[in-house]
Order: structure tokens, then C-alpha cells, then sequence
């Protein structure tokens, strides 16, 4: 609920905005920052939200893992590259904070039934933005790339596993991102929301020291996924 007013707050004040800038938006709008997209460089930052997910994989399908997400914090910087009228190449490291709570439904005691899985990664995307044509004060966009994630939380040094109550990862995980967004151009900078999907390539799980574990014992393969909601200004 917080979230959702944060969100609100923040397109009610870019509504205001439209409003004190003559029609920005409308048939015959004021073109702001006509120049800004034919700079070679330009930097920025970003503000968003995630919800992380897993993909899981298992050896025997009859025992599956229920996935809880819940709304984690993004914040980053952006350099864009300017290759072609219509093509740039972005470089976006962020730091990003999620949780995901692990429920197995077969295990009978409930303290052992949960797993929290914290996480606070630094990701280091190399994306390509493909913009359409610009329309006034408005230009839609399509992005895509692949990115490596560090994880702070990930326990892989550890010795300890779930018998200590120890959730154990991979610290470096690579995936693929793709997503859609606008950018829309007010009189001193360039608001660009977007939306994002992320999903691991490589298995990130580090089994129990016995293979018979019933936390990771059954899972074949454990593969993020998850979806980023980002408000970047340059």
C-alpha cells in the first residue's frame, strides 16, 4: 500500500508539471530539451521497486517449492551512449535490495517449513535502448541486454547449510533483461519510467552438505527471475 502511494504521489506531481508547462503533452506542445537525445554521452540515475522470484527446476515434480515475493528497493546510475539515431548503448550498475520467502509445503515442523532468502545485490547491466521516433514531448523505447549480479547475501562461503538454518547461493549470477519504457521530456531534465523483466541463466544453488536434504535435496535447478520498476531522470 505504501508503495502504491508513493507511485501516485510521484504521478500526480509529473501531472502537475505537465500542467505548468503549457500543454507539454498536448496537440501543439512547447518541444523542451529539442537537443538533449543527440548528445554522443549523457548520465543519469534511477529510483524503482523489484519483486524477485525463483524458477525452480526438480528431479522429482510431485514436491514444489512455494515462492512468496515480496517488493524490494532499486537505485542506480545510468551512461548512455549514443551509437545511432535510434540505438544507444546503456551501462546501469544499481544496487538492489529483495526478499524472497521459501515454503515447503512438506515438511510437517514450521520453523523448518520457511526460508527467508535476503538478498542485496549490485548489478551490473550492458543494455541496448531502442527508441522509436520522438512525437513531441514523448518517445517510447524498448531495452534489452544481459547483466551480472553480485550477491552480498549469498552465504557461499558458508559451511554452515539448512540444518543451521542457513540458506546458501552462488555469489555471481548472469541473466538476460528486457523491458519497455517512454521518455518524456519536461523543461530542465528527462523522465524515463519503465518496466523490466529479469531472468537468471545459470543455476544458483548451493546444496545442503547432505544430498538428501529436504530443502535442496529434490531441486534440480534455481534460477532468478523477477520484475524492476524504474524512474530514471537525466
Amino acid at each position: 500500500m505504501r508503495n502504491i502511494f508513493i507511485v501516485f504521489a510521484l504521478i500526480t506531481t509529473l501531472s502537475s508539471f505537465a500542467q505548468k508547462g503549457l500543454g507539454m503533452f498536448g496537440k501543439d506542445p512547447i518541444i523542451n530539451l529539442e537537443n538533449f537525445d543527440k548528445q554522443r554521452v549523457h548520465w543519469g540515475y534511477y529510483l524503482g521497486f523489484n519483486s524477485y522470484d525463483f524458477k525452480f527446476d526438480y528431479t522429482n515434480v510431485d514436491k514444489d517449492i512455494e515462492v512468496q515475493s515480496t517488493t524490494g528497493f532499486n537505485v542506480g546510475l545510468i551512461g548512455n551512449l549514443r551509437i545511432m539515431e535510434h540505438l544507444d548503448l546503456r551501462f546501469e550498475p544499481g544496487l538492489y535490495y529483495a526478499q524472497r520467502n521459501l515454503i515447503y509445503p512438506n515438511i510437517a515442523d514450521e520453523f523448518d517449513r520457511k526460508r527467508e532468502v535476503k538478498s542485496t545485490y549490485i548489478n551490473f547491466p550492458l543494455l541496448l535502448k531502442f527508441s522509436s521516433k520522438r512525437i513531441g514531448n514523448i518517445r517510447p523505447y524498448l531495452i534489452g541486454g544481459v547483466s551480472q549480479s553480485m550477491n552480498l547475501g549469498s552465504n557461499s562461503k558458508a559451511k554452515d547449510d539448512n540444518y543451521n538454518e542457513r540458506w546458501r547461493m552462488k555469489k555471481m549470477t548472469a541473466n538476460y533483461e528486457v523491458g519497455f519504457g517512454i521518455d518524456l521530456y519536461f523543461e530542465y531534465f528527462k523522465f524515463s519510467p519503465s518496466i523490466r523483466g529479469v531472468f537468471g541463466i545459470n543455476d544458483e544453488l548451493i546444496r545442503d552438505n547432505n544430498p538428501d536434504s529436504p530443502w535442496t535435496g529434490n531441486v534440480e535447478s534455481m534460477k532468478t527471475r523477477g520484475i524492476f520498476i524504474n524512474f530514471a531522470f537525466h
